[in-house]
């Protein structure tokens, strides 16, 4: 019912001004707020890093509670206190708080005020948040920065704002300066902000940015990072920080996107100036940080990754060729209509990588529909590919075709991720 009655939202409420959600947490008594605050932005690598700073905070026995999205099976996903999803009670009683809250306040106000479907998610975190005993919260934000819900903040300890790429476009922009613009919103006078010094144009833009916010802002360059060893799904590397030269760290994954990533929260969590945390409590920390549908191994050979954009495709190839696979690579994709769909396939399909893929449309009426899928495929190369009914499908013709030593990789949505996980949690 709870969730129903979220999901129902777009029918019947559109997104609000920072005046209106910051006046709406006012009359709930400002909840959450009084919390220390790590604000997270950017395209890709947003939840990875979100992820890395709790299971650090957590390790060093500091309590932090996340709010992220999207979610893969379900929407507790979106709120977590140190590790650990909230229940279903949790979830429910701050949401009979938040529409308790939104009843009385649109009667306050004479109006027919209503939360919009993340705006809504994001007021029951800051619920749960100051119900709970953490010290700090990690905000992950939505679509951009600049006029996103969880911008009512305002003072954050740090803010983080990860690799940008082209996605939601038709919201943030049509170059990576405009989107840079926008994410750069989250940024506060004199609050130290850690990005990634990948793309000179965005670089330059998130510069200008904490120079006119008076912002100290903290580049990480490529040549900071340095790959040492790829080995049995982990991932050994050493990253040049502020307070360190070079400290040596170790991540259970394969994707080596995530050393990226890893290095951000490093160097966010550095700029803390916790006493409580120490160099063994990074390492740690890092090497326990699980996140669900980033290059995660959910059968033998079989990895899901929730890869969606052109930066994200382009991660996910660079790890592919470091896979050191001795058999057949197969690919399960598929995707929505809004995303550059066509760029996207033809980077999979023309990679050379892969031997075979399927594809299937998504249960959303946002999906690529089956004669798109077969055209485009058709369009960009020769590569066998077979569109199948749904994933589940799709995943047992592959599953029925691996050999020992073949891979199957799963990406092109984040809607595909969550049926994939959802169809797993059934089956087991």
């Amino acid at each position: 019912m709870v969730e129903e009655y979220i999901l129902g939202i777009p029918q019947i409420s559109s997104k609000h001004t920072l005046v209106d959600i910051r006046e709406f947490l006012q009359f709930m008594g400002n909840p959450g707020m009084r919390k220390k605050m790590i604000h997270v932005a950017g395209t890709n690598g947003k939840g990875s890093v979100c992820a890395y700073l709790q299971s650090v905070l957590t390790e060093s026995g500091i309590a932090a509670g996340v709010f992220t999205s999207p979610h893969l099976v379900t929407m507790r996903e979106r709120i977590s206190i140190s590790g650990k999803v909230i229940s279903e009670e949790e979830f429910a009683a701050a949401f009979h708080k938040v529409r308790d809250g939104v009843e009385q306040f649109a009667r306050k106000r004479k109006d027919n005020f209503h939360p919009s479907f993340f705006e809504f998610l994001f007021l029951m975190a800051m619920v749960v948040f100051e119900s709970k005993d953490i010290e700090y919260i990690i905000l992950e934000t939505g679509l951009g920065g600049r006029l996103d819900a969880t911008n009512v903040i305002s003072h954050p300890e740090v803010c983080v704002i990860t690799e940008i790429g082209y996605d939601h476009m038709e919201y943030l922009g049509n170059s990576l300066a405009e989107i840079a613009g926008e994410k750069a919103g989250i940024m506060k006078p004199g609050v130290p902000v850690v990005t990634i010094g990948k793309k000179d144009g965005v670089t330059e833009k998130l510069r200008e940015t904490a120079s006119l916010s008076g912002c100290p802002i903290f580049v990480i360059q490529p040549e900071d990072i340095k790959i040492n060893e790829i080995e049995n799904k982990t991932i050994d590397f050493s990253f040049h920080s502020r307070y360190y030269m070079y400290v040596r760290l170790l991540l259970s994954t394969k994707a080596l996107y995530q050393a990226e990533n890893a290095a951000m929260a490093v160097q966010a969590v550095e700029l803390l100036r916790d006493a409580r945390i120490t160099e063994e409590h990074i390492r740690t920390g890092l090497r326990k940080t699980y996140w669900p549908g980033r290059m995660e191994e959910i059968a033998e050979g079989v990895f899901l990754d929730g890869a969606h954009n052109e930066d994200g495709i382009q991660a996910l190839l660079d790890t592919v060729r470091q896979d050191e696979c001795q058999g057949k690579r197969y690919l399960l994709f598929g995707g929505i209509k809004e995303k550059q769909y066509q760029r996207i396939i033809g980077m999979l399909a023309g990679s050379g990588l892969f031997a075979e893929a399927a594809a299937v449309p998504l249960e959303t009426i946002r999906s690529l529909s089956v004669y798109d899928l077969k055209e485009t495929f058709l369009q960009y190369t020769d590569l066998p590919c077979t569109v199948c009914r749904d994933a589940q499908e799709a995943l047992r013709l592959l599953k029925q075709k691996k050999q020992a030593d073949d891979i199957i990789y799963i990406a092109g949505s984040l809607y595909l991720a969550g049926q994939i996980k959802s169809g797993e949690e059934s089956a087991g």
